[in-house]
């Protein structure tokens, strides 16, 4: 009898734990589509591909819109888009697998493994060029200041004479290896002292170059080798076939008069050779949602070890608790992070993590939920109006 009683407790209890398992209501995403169909109606944004995984499922893939407006082709969900910034992600992952095979620590000074960051000058005043007076770093920047974008560089996006001479030599100079571009990040003066501040900067270019030092393969080499090829990302690198060239997505943006327009100048798909951390990648949001659930799932997919849970963990912690930024939020190793739903005013989990590509494409991860969520358009002025929006209709339409 009593071990008939126990078996009914069991059962109770796993039949009690199955109804508070929060489900995404089908309904509800009605909303997300009225929501996309409108944006796209009124010329804000060419089309979409949506893709939620939930509890292990696919609980919601949907294409809206178009791939090309002017050519009138309908967005697919196997559509390949150019993801910017979400390589930023993948190339902490990649650093992070070599750190769990003792390559480093996170306190390691970086020109430990690349002597051209010996020696680094801090702007006396911010707002002055490379030119501008300098005093010497108090300290050595460090691997994890590099993933925590805390050691003092920029990325070149501002209008400041700084962000000025970083866009100017990442960017408008012809490079013909990530080691060339990390080298003349390193000839830059830093906005601040290293740890002092977190800026956006272009730092993962630091992290792939470190990868090939510890490696011994070129960056894109490891990532095909340790991560898309055995994940099974095939829509994922740094250049596409001819096949994969014609579900690629066109870039879009605004004419003079504010209308949605192809963009005259596209993305190149063949020929890219500076394989970098901070963007570079092709891929779709299927892809994608593979690395981001094989992080879910504690680092494991399909039978085979990438990163142990501990290591996971690590990066999501908050690691710029006490320096300024977005309230509620915080950023970790690679990832942003969710610290505190009211400061933030939006919903979502505390620790969930995510991050978003310069051409308007967003993920979030939540591991309270066991949710994988993508929003992919190809836009090139970014905004954050579309992270938010995404995070606001899916966690609306999660139900008991």
């Amino acid at each position: 009898m009593k071990k008939l009683g126990l078996f009914l407790l069991l059962i109770t209890f796993s039949t009690s734990a199955l109804l508070a398992q929060s489900q995404l209501s089908q309904e509800r995403l009605k909303r997300y589509d009225a929501f996309l169909e409108a944006e796209i109606s009124s010329g804000k944004i060419p089309g979409a591909v949506v893709l939620i995984y939930k509890d292990g499922e696919k609980a919601y893939e949907k294409a809206f819109g178009m791939s090309d407006i002017k050519a009138q082709e309908p967005m697919q969900t196997d559509q390949i888009f150019f993801i910017q910034s979400m390589t930023k992600p993948i190339a902490t992952v990649a650093l992070m697998m070599l750190y769990e095979e003792g390559k480093f620590f996170l306190t390691d000074p970086v020109e430990n493994y690349l002597p051209e960051f010996q020696n680094l000058r801090v702007l006396v005043n911010p707002k002055d060029g490379k030119d501008g007076l300098t005093a010497p770093a108090k300290q050595k920047i460090t691997i994890s200041q590099i993933l925590s974008h805390t050691a003092g560089f920029t990325h070149g996006l501002g209008n400041s004479k700084q962000e000025e001479a970083v866009r100017e030599a990442l960017y408008m100079q012809k490079h013909e290896s990530i080691e060339s571009r990390v080298k003349s990040l390193a000839s830059i003066p830093l906005l601040g002292q290293p740890g002092q501040q977190w800026h956006y900067s272009a730092s993962p270019d630091i992290a792939a170059r470190l990868v090939e030092v510890f490696s011994g393969m070129s960056f894109d080499q490891f990532l095909q080798t340790r991560l898309f090829d055995p994940l099974g990302m095939k829509d994922t690198g740094y250049n596409l076939t001819e096949e994969q060239s014609k579900r690629m997505v066109a870039l879009h943006g605004y004419s003079k008069e504010g209308k949605l327009i192809k963009m005259p100048n596209q993305t190149p798909t063949q020929g890219n050779k500076v394989f970098g951390g901070t963007h570079g990648l092709f891929s779709t949001a299927q892809d994608y949602s593979i690395f981001a659930r094989m992080l879910l799932n504690g680092g494991e997919w399909n039978g085979k070890q990438y990163l142990s849970p501990k290591t996971i963990e690590l990066m999501t912690q908050n690691h710029i608790e006490g320096l300024p930024y977005d309230p509620g939020y915080g950023f970790g190793l690679g990832f942003g992070i969710m610290v505190d739903l009211a400061d933030a005013d939006l919903l979502g989990s505390e620790g969930q993590y995510f991050w978003s590509g310069a051409y308007c494409t967003y993920f979030f991860i939540d591991p309270k939920e066991n949710m994988v969520s993508f929003l992919m358009t190809q836009n090139n002025q970014y905004t954050n109006y579309y992270s938010n929006k995404m995070r606001q209709m899916v966690y609306q339409a999660i139900v008991q």
